[in-house]
């Protein structure tokens, strides 16, 4: 898991995922000697505050808008 933060109008939900993969490269560089077939799996974004498109969590709703601020 991994947590980014701005103070800011824009979100940075794509920094936090490029975090949480290069931490999952980094396993996978540490453990490939004892299998090569390892993969990565379910790299999602799971919650954000702020930013344009407003606050989401996800189990698919949003909590609310921009536009309702």
């Amino acid at each position: 898991m991994s947590t980014a933060s701005i103070l800011g109008p824009t979100g940075v939900e794509m920094e936090a995922l490029t975090a949480a993969a290069v931490a999952a490269l980094t396993v996978y560089d540490m453990t490939k000697a004892l299998d090569k077939s390892i993969e990565i799996q379910d790299l999602y974004l799971l919650s954000k505050t702020g930013g344009k498109s407003g606050d989401f969590e996800r189990n698919g709703k949003r909590r609310r808008s921009a536009e309702s601020n």
